[in-house]
């Protein structure tokens, strides 16, 4: 059902330092309201070096602030060698700040940094709240292991200003997979604000002619982003190497941070092959995954969504550090028998990731397992969003029947 608005704006903001997540799960979300709301502006400030290299619908445009990315060790640094990371900071704050004042939005939609990268959107946060914005946090699922949110959250006095600022907190996944705050001293007001709304469902978009997608049977290998991929990769090589009964066609998707040496490197030894076929980017995942006989992962947020959207049978090796959000997610999804998981020395173990390899598109999909998973997250968003935008009143929503 389609609704009507006059005027209505919503911000959306990615710090996006590292992988595609985050710009990913704002886009699907501009995308769904924008096709349940006519008359709705949504205006995404992202970080994301690529974020120029995604289609965008109709009424979704992006802002891109200078991008910062983040090392292995968990510290940031500029992506211009030459300006300083404070410099950088500054820049991104201010044109933040700026787009805010200009934009005016009616909501501000901040996914999973609740005050930026380094806190830059906090002076942003207590504008808009003296205009009257409403503030949405979104959570994934799987924030990160309960130690180590806590350190980090408690460092910048992170969840009394939660308190402070935000309105509403999402988070998309279903409350009986995992809490995002778990293990965390949460404030019954802050608990009283959150919802969860449930895992984001990806669809194919209409006339779309394939890119990548190649024809016959494959295996779909992917990174996300690439930025820390390079190791999984050379394991699904390896086992190819291995065993040469596992003839099962895989195509293998580098990502587009994956870094040049390592990527010229995977290349060279994957065209011994004859079974792999390899490809540096593809921007619609989605047509790829959909037209996979399964999936091979490490199992961020988004190639999760998407494998449940498509139903397709995973085996999922996880990172494990710095962060051990995959790890936990992989863990759950195991439990609940909608994938496999094999951890990173494990899959080192090259006949052992050749058995796992050459079973895997038998395995049942996730809704065998699980038949009543439904990934409910983006009309229930689009539902808490016609509430807030009828609440704030001054946007005449209006209800077009017979519009899907």
């Amino acid at each position: 059902m389609t609704q009507h608005v006059q005027n209505a704006r919503i911000l959306m903001y990615s710090h996006d330092t590292f992988g595609l997540g985050h710009l990913q799960r704002c886009r699907t979300i501009a995308h769904s309201l924008v096709e349940d709301f006519r008359g709705l502006q949504v205006l995404i400030i992202s970080g994301a070096t690529i974020a120029g290299a995604f289609d965008y619908r109709a009424r979704v445009d992006f802002v891109k602030i200078p991008s910062v990315i983040k090392l292995r060790n968990g510290e940031y640094t500029s992506l211009e060698k030459d300006i300083d990371l404070h410099e950088t900071l500054r820049m991104r704050q201010s044109i933040i700040r700026h787009t805010a004042e200009t934009f005016r939005p009616d909501i501000f939609i901040v996914d999973k940094e609740p005050l930026g990268l380094r806190g830059e959107i906090e002076d942003t946060l207590s504008y808009l709240k003296t205009r009257g914005t409403t503030l949405v946090l979104g959570l994934r699922e799987v924030m990160d292991a309960p130690h180590l949110l806590e350190a980090e959250w408690a460092r910048r006095d992170v969840m009394r200003k939660i308190g402070l600022f935000y309105d509403k907190i999402w988070a998309y996944g279903p409350p009986d997979f995992y809490d995002p705050l778990t293990g965390l001293d949460v404030p019954p007001a802050i608990r009283a604000k959150m919802k969860f709304v449930g895992f984001l469902q990806r669809s194919l978009q209409k006339n779309e002619l394939p890119g990548h997608r190649p024809e016959g049977d494959y295996i779909l290998v992917t990174t996300g982003g690439g930025g820390d991929g390079a190791e999984l990769i050379h394991s699904v090589i390896d086992a190819y190497q291995q065993d040469p009964q596992l003839q099962h066609r895989a195509l293998i998707v580098l990502g587009p941070y994956m870094p040049a040496r390592k990527r010229n490197k995977l290349l060279k030894k994957g065209s011994k092959i004859p079974y792999i076929k390899i490809i540096e980017f593809d921007n619609r995942m989605e047509e790829l995954i959909a037209g996979a006989k399964a999936v091979v992962a490490m199992g961020g947020y988004n190639t999760y969504c998407e494998i449940l959207s498509f139903d397709k049978p995973a085996l999922i090796v996880p990172r494990v550090k710095p962060r051990e959000e995959q790890l936990i997610r992989a863990r759950r999804a195991a439990e609940l028998g909608l994938i496999e998981m094999l951890l990173p020395e494990e899959a080192e173990d090259s006949q052992r990731f050749a058995n796992a390899l050459e079973v895997l598109p038998d395995r049942p999909g996730p809704s065998q397992s699980h038949p009543h998973l439904t990934l409910e997250g983006l009309p229930h968003i689009s539902e808490i969003v016609a509430e807030l935008l009828d609440r704030r009143g001054g946007h005449h929503l209006s209800v077009i029947e017979g519009m899907n």
